[in-house]
C-alpha cells in the first residue's frame, strides 16, 4: 500500500494508526494527526445542503449560485435565447 484512508474514525485511534504505519494516512473525519486530509468537494463547496457530515467544514456556500445558474440556463433554453449564433458552429464560406 502507498497510503491508507482513515474515514470516520475516533481521533485517538486515527492518531495511533498514523504513528504506527509506515505509509501515509489520509483522514476524512478522522484526525489532524493524519498525514493528509480529504473532503468531498460538493460538501466543502456547499453544493449539497440536505446533509452535512460532522467532519465537513464548508469553505463556501455555492448551492444558491448553482441553483440560480441552472434556473437561468433552463429559462434561456426554453425561451430560445440559448444557444445563440455565438455558441454554435457555422459552415465556413
Amino acid at each position: 500500500a502507498f497510503a491508507i484512508v482513515v474515514e470516520g474514525t475516533v481521533e485517538p485511534l486515527a492518531r495511533e494508526l498514523s504513528a504506527s504505519l509506515s505509509v501515509p494516512t489520509i483522514g476524512i473525519g478522522a484526525s489532524p494527526a493524519c498525514d493528509g486530509q480529504v473532503l468531498v468537494s460538493d460538501d466543502m463547496l456547499g453544493l449539497f445542503n440536505d446533509f452535512k457530515p460532522r467532519f465537513v467544514k464548508r469553505f463556501a456556500e455555492l448551492s444558491p449560485l448553482v441553483s440560480q445558474a441552472v434556473e437561468s440556463y433552463a429559462d434561456e433554453v426554453r425561451a430560445g435565447r440559448f444557444p445563440g449564433p455565438e455558441h454554435t458552429f457555422q459552415v465556413r464560406k
